[in-house]
């Protein structure tokens, strides 16, 4: 009797661990990826911090010569973070990255990197120097400034979304998202301000051509999302710490885009939405 129920027992058991077997399957497999351009310093920085935190593999690029402190101390503190080189503009170069990164699913694709100002007094290495706006007003037009801020802000995601989408279909999530900014806004202002039109006008643009993304990669399942982060307390606007009480911290920031970027589905593409998701004009 007593061997019957141990047999008996033992088939339940081998029944219930072949059930749960192909949930728990998919879980010990998954290897979440996420690629962040620009991600030496601020938004882009803090991305790559959060999800090594989180144990994901970490596809971190910069366009420097060498590769930055910043992202050598992330990735002696964390192993699967991956530091690559990487200037956004140049279609030779993310062509050849993305053959090097020929087998590797990236699930987030983050395109980060931006150009607010003028940078060409900034030392290379110092984060913390504000830049100039100057160049952006009318009447002081700098044009090889706008050439950089449209060649960085607008090209490059197109340049970087097309490049690696292989990637992006090859993996689970399969989610490109853009860091926009409530600065690129076209109805959120009821009297709009002047200045910095330049960078402000590469967002309206980066905005409308992730819309016509979104519009061209839904058949593939592909879920494209632009985020606007708010007035975020970046390396290169500590100064405003004490001239605008709205300044949000980067960890908080960051953190809510992160949450929203895991709840999003493809219901979501074409979606211009706050850090925290909720839905912003533009």
């Amino acid at each position: 009797m007593q061997k019957k129920w141990l047999r008996d027992l033992s088939l339940r058991l081998s029944a219930a661990l072949l059930c749960v077997a192909p949930l728990l399957a998919p879980l010990s497999a998954r290897a979440d990826t996420v690629m962040i351009t620009g991600a030496n310093s601020g938004i882009g920085l803090e991305f790559a911090k959060q999800y090594a935190e989180q144990g994901w593999t970490v596809i971190a690029t910069h366009r420097r010569t060498q590769p930055p402190k910043t992202l050598t101390d992330l990735a002696a503190k964390y192993p699967k973070v991956r530091i690559e080189s990487l200037d956004v503009t140049n279609v030779d170069q993310a062509n050849q990255l993305a053959a090097k990164l020929a087998d590797v699913p990236i699930d987030v694709l983050i395109n980060n990197a931006g150009v607010y100002n003028d940078r060409a007094k900034c030392a290379g290495d110092d984060e913390g120097c504000a830049g100039d706006y100057a160049g952006e007003s009318f009447g002081t037009f700098k044009y090889s400034l706008l050439d950089t801020i449209m060649a960085v802000n607008i090209k490059g995601p197109l340049i970087v979304s097309q490049s690696f989408y292989k990637n992006v279909l090859a993996s689970g999530q399969k989610k490109i998202i853009a860091v926009s900014s409530s600065n690129g806004t076209l109805t959120g202002e009821a009297h709009p301000r002047k200045g910095a039109m330049f960078y402000r006008m590469s967002k309206a643009a980066l905005n409308r051509e992730m819309q016509i993304v979104a519009a061209e990669t839904q058949k593939d399942g592909v879920t494209v999302v632009m985020f606007n982060p708010g007035p975020t307390l970046t390396e290169h606007q500590a100064y405003l710490i004490h001239t605008y009480e709205g300044m949000l911290k980067t960890s908080f920031t960051v953190e809510n885009m992160i949450h929203t970027i895991g709840r999003v589905t493809i219901a979501d593409t074409g979606k211009f939405l706050r850090y925290d998701g909720v839905t912003e004009p533009w």
